[in-house]
């Protein structure tokens, strides 16, 4: 069974930064492309970022290019989100899951690849 873990969310003040972690379990992040989304209070979930740790590769949507980083530990399984510069509109509960990317242009589409969620982790960001 397919499984993860997310945690590190928090109250933080815009400006501010954070850093999420998710373990995985059931399925081996090297062999899969694992990333985060988010889904803010009334709103659908959306892919945030994506990481393909067999060849390194990252995506980003455009609302947190620059100021977010997805990293990845195989040996842990964990796949990690810093995210710097916090905004009101990133408050949202983050989740992880398997991804997939289709590339438009310099647009990065991320949806999950597998229907295996975790029970999220709540970042709230305070102007």
């Amino acid at each position: 069974e397919v499984q993860f873990v997310e945690s590190g969310g928090g109250l933080v003040q815009a400006g501010g930064s954070l850093r999420l972690s998710c373990v995985a379990s059931g399925i081996l992040i090297d062999e899969y492309a694992i990333g985060w989304f988010r889904q803010a209070p009334g709103k659908e979930r959306v892919g945030v970022s994506c990481i393909s740790s067999s060849d390194g590769s990252t995506y980003y949507a455009d609302s947190v290019k620059g100021r977010f980083i997805i990293s990845s530990d195989d040996a842990k399984n964990t796949v990690y989100l810093q995210m710097n510069s916090l905004k009101p509109e990133d408050t949202a509960v983050y989740y992880c899951a398997a991804c997939r990317v289709l590339l438009q242009g310099t647009r990065a589409d991320i949806s999950h690849a597998l229907d295996a969620w975790g029970q999220g982790t709540l970042v709230t960001v305070s102007s």
